[in-house]
């Protein structure tokens, strides 16, 4: 035996490995990363190498991937946990539980997160005895779900018993690509060591022969060991070749076209069951994973073993060699012989329904209403199970065998929505073109949410939706009638336009009972929330608590709703578990509009660093998939956190681009939030006239525009920088305006708001202080920590005013603390600066030129900067400047303070 060259079994020696099997070695060992990617070619040796390479004395688990089961959900994932069925035992029942519904599709959500974790537990169990090796050979046909949910579990491994290694084929692409795991590139052996390999296995061949097999194998191990088996000991180098197959043809195609040929010494028979297993997925040296436990059993093959095609593994079971056999017996057989097998197999799954659809569509040519049927439950099996794109795929065959052309026209149209909610655009697109009229309605669903999410079309989807729903309100089935009406409110959400929303509401109105529980939700909340939305929180927690509907559109949907109540936190593990649930087989659209929704949650409970991760993520989504809207709302979203960061060149450059694309298309949503940019610019800056000025551009002073998004969510801004610029008048009339709407009990946000808002406003010092104490006492003050510390920078800024020195400093220390840990930069300085103020600075006029202080006397009289100046006869920005300086002169940080600090020199 040469340095390289190491047994794998009895018999059979690696050559050309030393460096691969070092390595593998170490990452089993301990030394290195628990888990270990193998990547190489057809034959190259995976998982010979494997079998080689394993810890003595270790468990080995191993699952493998089948072309056949890539579209079955979960298939991976039972296959594993069948082979680890007696640490199952083990774990808790609600982990038990939990494998146990997702299995057999009973769970709405078997979230990546939540099976994940149950997994590794799973695994911790089982390596309590002895070390545990998972091995997940052929992992490009794991299929998604399963391979996120593995990826998520290996990503996790800490025991140094548990060792985690994924093989499989080069160029394919799967998630395994961004989970940046340590890999290993099986390249081809040398010439050396492949010359080696051969002469052991057929030392007799003749010296043509031999050249002519290591040409052609290129150092492939496999092709090393099957192509010699093409060449008789009389064959010329000339008939060799010809027995070796043209130079042209990929190396895989010609072990395939071997093994091929090898199957035709095999009696029919012996062929059907082998193509029976070859379709079935089973024989592939793992358990089977069907759910009802039954799977096809390969027996009476002998004849195969003799010839190469099949080995019987460690359990006494037989096995298709490599994959490649598999592939070579369902190319050699005929269409028909493919379809009697697929027949015979489905009637073997009446339990498992996405199996059995699986090969019933495989068998089935002529249009049959039944097998439709099989099919379309597929689909709405798989979309609970996290499978969108695969619902796409057994819709979309469910159409083809449909025997009218209205199940057709339907279930083509359930794809088309699929897809888009897939973020199969082009897919949803060409399915929409495919049912042929335009103006049905289930291709103006379609047609619309595609021009809603690629181009951000609000008005002339508006117009299709709506006159769609009017037209066929009588005739439309429940299910398009509900997505139609759910796609209006999203249209008219992004839009906020009074007018479209006005329509909406008297259509709703107009259809009584007809109107689902839910989409009553999103029209309280999306719409005109402050008259509509009082009671839309409990509402909300109960539908989540129910969760009858079975599509996970309908969660994102919810958890909009309570984004607009200000709830999202009480929901975020829960959009958490969705987001890896559907990031890879799912609905991408859902995933975007999720990790939305986390973003908006991590604004407001301080986790911005989350938040601004998700955003990113967000926008690498929306530029792949080709989401315009999506892409400016993930901007809308980093340009509010630049903002509040005080990084106002970005802010101002996602405000810009949002802003400009926004209106010119009438998004609504995106130019409200590019005004909340503005405004939250304007307050780092301190630059008060301008935040009073864009905050009443959002709603006039003593009002809630109706439908307007961000009239209470710019309310306390509005009311704190009248407050600065001496609008006393117009803080206390937007005070009133949102008692009376009694604002304070939409969200536990608003409630802390407006308590602090009364404060600001209070005439009376005793009932100021109790109201910004008030707001600090509620559950808002601990659920939004950047809105708890303005109110402690105004609360503590008011003290000062009023000479309480000591506890102004405490409470301006602490907001200071709370803005520091979000990097909340200009307030943390704001915050410091009130807090070393102590008493004023200045003692008497001569700290003031006789100019800085009429303007200071102007600006504490609420004059602005402009009204000054031209009194001045000086520009508003040397106003400004002016101000600028007299601020530290008297001690001051805001223009607030003028009045306080200039009555102080009177006295002093």
């Amino acid at each position: 035996m040469t340095q390289d060259s190491r047994t794998t079994s009895p018999g059979v020696r690696l050559f050309g490995r030393a460096r691969e099997i070092e390595t593998l070695q170490k990452h089993l060992d301990g030394q290195l990363d628990p888990v270990l990617v193998l990547r190489g070619d057809p034959g190259v040796g995976k998982s010979a190498l494997l079998q080689y390479v394993i810890v003595d004395g270790a468990r080995v688990v191993r699952t493998i991937g089948v072309e056949s089961e890539t579209q079955l959900s979960l298939a991976g994932l039972h296959q594993l946990t069948s082979a680890l069925s007696e640490s199952l035992a083990q774990l808790t029942d609600r982990e038990r539980q939990l494998f146990d519904s997702a299995f057999s599709g009973e769970l709405r959500d078997p979230s990546v997160m939540g099976l994940g974790i149950a997994l590794l537990n799973l695994w911790h169990e089982a390596a309590t005895a002895d070390p545990l090796v998972v091995v997940i050979d052929d992992a490009h046909w794991i299929d998604p779900v399963s391979l996120e949910i593995l990826i998520f579990a290996a990503r996790r491994v800490t025991e140094p018993r548990i060792r985690v290694v994924f093989a499989l084929r080069g160029g394919y692409e799967t998630v395994l690509d961004q989970a940046r795991f340590p890999e290993l590139l099986l390249e081809p052996i040398d010439p050396g060591e492949a010359g080696r390999l051969l002469d052991e296995q057929f030392p007799d061949l003749p010296p043509g022969s031999r050249d002519l097999v290591l040409e052609q194998a290129a150092g492939n191990p496999l092709a090393l060991v099957e192509l010699p088996t093409c060449i008789t000991p009389t064959s010329s180098g000339a008939q060799a070749e010809d027995l070796l197959y043209p130079s042209g043809i990929p190396l895989s195609d010609r072990l395939e076209r071997v093994y091929g040929r090898r199957l035709t010494y095999l009696d029919p028979k012996t062929r059907q069951r082998l193509l029976y297993a070859a379709l079935d997925g089973v024989a592939s040296g793992a358990g089977g994973s069907a759910r009802s436990g039954r799977r096809f059993n390969l027996a009476g093959v002998d004849s195969a073993l003799e010839q190469g095609l099949v080995v019987v593994d460690e359990i006494g079971r037989f096995a298709f060699r490599h994959p490649l056999v598999r592939s070579a017996v369902i190319q050699l057989a005929t269409p028909n012989q493919r379809r009697e097998a697929h027949a015979e197999l489905a009637r073997l799954y009446e339990d498992d329904l996405e199996r059995r659809a699986s090969h019933l569509s495989a068998a089935t040519v002529d249009p049959s209403e039944e097998v439709a049927d099989v099919l379309e439950a597929a689909a709405r099996h798989a979309v609970r199970r996290g499978g969108a794109a695969a619902a796409v795929s057994w819709l979309t065959r469910s159409a083809e065998l449909s025997e009218d052309l209205d199940s057709r026209r339907r279930r083509i149209a359930a794809a088309a929505y699929t897809a888009g909610q897939a973020a199969l655009l082009d897919e949803a697109a060409s399915l929409v073109e495919l049912n042929g009229d335009s103006d049905a309605p289930d291709a103006v669903l379609t047609a619309s949410y595609l021009a809603l999410y690629r181009e951000g079309d609000v008005r002339g989807t508006h117009r299709r939706v709506h006159s769609t729903i009017r037209k066929h309100a009588e005739t439309l089935d429940p299910e398009t009638y509900h997505r139609l009406i759910n796609l209006l409110l999203a249209i008219d959400q992004f839009a906020g336009d009074e007018a479209h929303w006005s329509e909406t509401d008297a259509l709703l109105d107009s259809q009584g009972e007809g109107v689902e529980p839910f989409t009553l939700i999103y029209r309280d909340a999306w719409g005109d929330v402050v008259r509509r939305g009082t009671d839309v929180a409990p509402r909300i927690r109960a539908a989540f608590d129910s969760s009858p509907e079975d599509e996970p559109w309908n969660v994102m949907r919810l958890a909009v709703a309570a984004y607009y109540v200000d709830i999202l936190s009480e929901f975020r593990s829960y959009l958490e578990l969705l987001v890896a649930r559907e990031a890879e087989t799912g609905a991408v659209t859902n995933v975007m509009t999720m990790l939305q929704l986390i973003v908006l949650e991590g604004l407001g409970s301080g986790a911005w660093d989350d938040a601004e991760a998700a955003a990113r993520r967000g926008l690498t989504l929306t530029e792949e998939h080709g989401y315009a809207l999506f892409h400016h709302q993930f901007r809308a979203f980093l340009g509010v956190l630049a903002a509040r960061r005080g990084e106002l060149d970005d802010a101002r450059s996602h405000q810009s681009a949002v802003e400009t694309w926004g209106r010119a298309r009438g998004v609504g949503f995106l130019t409200g939030f590019a005004e909340a940019i503005a405004i939250t610019a304007a307050i780092a800056e301190q630059d008060w006239e301008n935040a009073y000025t864009l905050a009443a551009g959002v709603t006039t002073p003593g009002g809630f525009a109706p439908y307007v998004q961000q009239a209470p969510r710019t309310f306390y801004d509005l009311i704190d920088a009248a407050v600065h610029t001496g609008r006393g008048e117009e803080a206390r009339a937007h005070v009133e305006a949102a008692l009376n709407e009694r604002l304070g009990e939409l969200s536990p946000r608003l409630e802390m708001l407006v308590l602090a808002a009364q404060a600001l406003v209070a005439e009376n010092d005793d009932d100021a202080s109790e109201l910004f104490l008030a707001a600090l006492q509620t559950p808002g003050e601990r659920l939004f920590p950047f809105d708890a510390a303005r109110i402690r920078l105004d609360y503590g800024a008011w003290l000062r005013r009023h000479r309480e020195y000591s506890l102004a400093r405490e409470t301006l220390d602490e907001a200071a603390r709370i803005f520091d840990e979000l990097r909340a930069v200009p307030w943390a300085q704001r915050a410091r600066e009130e807090g070393r103020i102590g008493k004023p600075l200045a003692t008497g006029p001569e700290s003031l030129t006789s100019q800085e202080r009429h303007i200071a006397e102007l600006a504490a009289s609420g004059l602005s900067n402009k009204q000054i100046g031209a009194m001045l006869f000086l520009s508003p920005r040397t106003v400004g400047a002016h101000l600028y300086r007299i601020f530290p002169k008297l001690g001051i940080s805001s223009r607030a303070s003028l009045r306080d600090a200039l009555t102080a020199i009177s006295e002093g």
